[in-house]
């Protein structure tokens, strides 16, 4: 019983996915505005905001359901890596106010999603 790499992966799935998508229905409903300014203040376009319904809400959907899990994995990595650049760059090195690491929850993410890239979504998925 305590042997079972497919629930495994299936509690995985539902924490990343589930916690993920949080940040994506704040985005729904409180705009990308944020996101926007920050885009601009590095001299990149403000349409690319609209990318982060994809990394915090499609994506994180997807691993969810295990509807091609990988893929959705990679998005919400690459959704990470993005926002850490953008905002959290300066955090890299710091720690917080509580003695762990300041970006805790976006490593979190990140390193989360990079294993289900390699470990896939278990038995316990849509079919794809």
């Amino acid at each position: 019983m305590l042997e079972n790499a497919d629930l495994g992966k299936l509690i995985i799935r539902l924490t990343l996915g589930g916690l993920m998508l949080f940040h994506g229905i704040a985005k729904l409903l409180n705009g990308i505005g944020f996101i926007e300014g920050e885009l601009a203040s590095h001299g990149l376009p403000t349409f690319l905001a609209y990318g982060v319904f994809i990394g915090e809400l499609i994506a994180p959907l997807m691993v969810l359901l295990g509807y091609y899990t990988r893929i959705g994995a990679v998005v919400i990595a690459f959704n990470m890596l993005v926002a850490i650049a953008l905002v959290h760059s300066h955090q890299l090195l710091s720690l917080g106010g509580n003695g762990g690491w300041a970006l805790e929850l976006q490593g979190f993410f990140l390193f989360t999603a990079v294993a289900l890239v390699f470990l896939g979504p278990g038995r316990y998925k849509l079919k794809n």
